[in-house]
């Protein structure tokens, strides 16, 4: 968990605590800063008055009263799953739609969503600006789900899947926290029913036809240095960014210049999370264009001849993974693109039939509301005709006050006025929500110790004046009961029937005027340039009749703007798209703006360095 060791209160009462390293907070916010920890019963009242009054002085320490909290992977560990097979059977599920992945994972028909019914309501749950504090978005969409059960509301909750780089990187999981996760939290963080893998083995298969179809005669034309289309892995490695392969002889393929990119940010995985059906599925496939004749036409997976063996990879994968969280709540985890170049949501697929299943679903955008909740009303939404009945705005004091400007060792103090300034992030989500999008919008108070009631207060106030509801989210702590009240809320805010979404721009619309609506109306750009490589792009898709597709804008997930340091809410500054991608199997054109990049680096201290196994199996690390 953490360094062992022996202190010594101010009234030389020895003291047994565990330190947890500043590097080991996950962007979730489930561990908070450097914490000691004492056992219980061994302090008397006056080392604890010590205890509070040196934390409070002392900003790398924070002291928390909550002695059975656990790390998330002994929560996991503890947790007392039911078989997958009584989850299903809860669900109404026939045998026959049910594929087992062991005891407590299984796979379903996705076939269904095309004869059922039933349609159930569809809560989306997005956040804020993320920040290095966390915000707590996939913690609070379980805790919902969970409150959701718990208040007798029949909920299913739909999540990503994770992916192995982050989850060996920066996160160290992404399955909730504390009382609030999906399991078996071991698995789904892991190898999980091989659909990663699957992604990337079909990614794969095309980039090996496409340079086989070069060495053995080049019959398509096809230019070597235009190939747009990648090689990926699902690992975090930098190395692999800018390769040159295909040395060695003419035995060895065409030398050219490649790369890879991270499995999930594949427009496989954006395919695979958008399709309905093994057709629709093998249809977007064919569409890929990844590369160009000499005389500039476009070559399709199609015309490769790859698409039926990448659909054949693939069909498995396309039924929804059914698990359930630790109040054995129903809960599918499918698919999952990157945020900032794709929707990135769970797949289509698990959403509707998410949807036949229950009376309720509880789903999640990724990054904050300007990327996440923006694609998936933008895009997915639109292509999916899927309508949400509310949306859920997570944020948290400590996050507020990093866009007030202090710094990440400062967050533990109270700072009223960080909070206020930084609570204009917030106010500008809320504005997007309800007056661009015109959907109801509540803001879940992710709670946190260091919390005080003075800043509790300012974002009530915000909300308030934004005429929005608020409530608190203890779900972390409490599970599902910590998120009634937020469960209440969220249930007020429903209308009888979904409202219409008011997109941020018209299909008909010309692709730079897409690209400016969304920097204009979500961002609040002054305007956009273009590098004359991006622009040419652009006037070449319309040309080649792509111009009437959504716009999929990669930028950072930390500012409004493309630049990571303009924290808060930044105005008065100009959008720069800097490279124009076609994504016509997806069904939308990438446009990436300021430094965004497909292939993760791993940080200084990797979280894979803390993940272990010991003899019995028993893995320690994950978050």
């Amino acid at each position: 968990m953490g360094d062992f060791c022996n202190c010594t209160s101010l009234t030389n009462t020895p003291v047994v605590c565990y330190l947890y390293s500043i590097d080991r907070i996950p962007a979730d916010g489930t561990l908070w800063s450097t914490t000691v920890q004492t056992e219980p019963g061994f302090v008397t009242p006056t080392v604890w008055a010590a205890l509070r009054y040196w934390c409070a002085k002392l900003s790398f320490l924070h002291f928390r009263e909550d002695l059975s909290m656990k790390s998330d992977i002994e929560i996991a560990q503890e947790a007392k799953m039911k078989p997958i097979a009584d989850i299903a059977a809860g669900l109404g599920l026939a045998d026959e739609d049910v594929i087992p992945y062991g005891r407590y994972k299984a796979k379903i028909n996705h076939r269904l969503i095309h004869k059922a019914s039933k349609q159930g309501k569809l809560i989306l749950v997005t956040a804020i600006s993320p920040t290095p504090a966390g915000e707590g978005k996939t913690t609070t969409s379980v805790g919902l789900a969970d409150a959701m059960n718990a208040l007798g509301k029949k909920t299913m909750l739909c999540l990503r899947e994770p992916s192995l780089g982050p989850v060996f990187g920066m996160k160290g999981g992404a399955a909730g926290g504390g009382y609030a996760q999906v399991v078996p939290m071991e698995d789904i963080n892991l190898h999980f029913t091989g659909d990663i893998h699957a992604i990337g083995t079909a990614n794969n298969l095309l980039a090996a036809m496409i340079d086989n179809s070069i060495q053995q005669g080049n019959p398509l034309n096809i230019d070597p240095r235009r190939i747009t289309w990648k090689r990926c892995m699902d690992m975090n490695d930098r190395q692999l960014r800018f390769i040159v392969d295909g040395l060695g002889g003419k035995v060895n393929g065409t030398p050219r210049e490649d790369g890879f990119d991270i499995t999930v940010a594949s427009e496989i995985m954006a395919i695979f999370c958008l399709a309905t059906s093994i057709s629709d599925l093998k249809e977007r496939l064919s569409k890929i264009v990844c590369a160009y004749t000499y005389d500039g036409k476009p070559v399709t997976a199609g015309d490769i001849g790859a698409a039926g063996a990448m659909t054949a990879l693939l069909k498995d994968a396309l039924d929804p993974n059914l698990v359930q969280t630790l109040e054995n709540n129903p809960a599918i985890i499918h698919g999952g693109p990157f945020a900032n170049i794709a929707h990135g949501c769970n797949s289509v697929t698990a959403t509707k039939l998410s949807l036949k299943l229950a009376d309720y679903v509880v789903t999640e955008a990724g990054f904050g509301a300007d990327l996440g909740a923006e694609k998936f009303l933008d895009i997915k939404c639109r292509m999916a005709d899927l309508h949400p009945s509310a949306v859920v705005l997570v944020a948290t004091v400590r996050a507020l006050k990093s866009h007030g400007g202090v710094a990440k060792p400062d967050l533990n103090k109270p700072n009223v006025e960080a909070v206020r300034k930084g609570a204009a992030n917030l106010e500008r989500h809320i504005d997007n929500i309800k007056n661009g999008f015109g959907l109801p919008v509540c803001v879940a108070i992710n709670a946190f110790p260091t919390d005080t009631p003075e800043e509790m207060a300012v974002i009530e106030e915000v909300c308030a004046k934004a005429g929005v509801k608020c409530a608190l989210s203890e779900v972390f702590a409490k599970g599902g009961e910590g998120g009634k009240a937020l469960a209440e809320t969220v249930l007020s805010i429903m209308p009888e029937a979904p409202q219409p979404i008011q997109y941020t721009y018209d299909l008909g619309a010309s692709l730079p005027e897409k690209i400016e609506a969304v920097a204009k109306k979500i961002y609040r750009a002054d305007g956009v340039t273009y590098t004359p490589a991006a622009k040419k792009m652009l006037d070449d898709l319309a040309a080649m009749g792509y111009g009437e597709l959504p716009v999929c804008i990669a930028k950072t997930q930390y500012s409004f703007s493309d630049n990571a340091k303009l924290t808060g809410a930044p105005t008065g500054f100009t959008m720069e798209v800097r490279e124009v991608r076609l994504a016509a199997g997806a069904g939308f054109v990438v446009v990436i703006c300021g430094n965004i990049m497909t292939m993760p680096g791993l940080p200084k201290k990797p979280a894979a360095m803390d993940i272990d196994v010991d003899a019995e199996g028993r893995i320690t690390g994950l978050f």
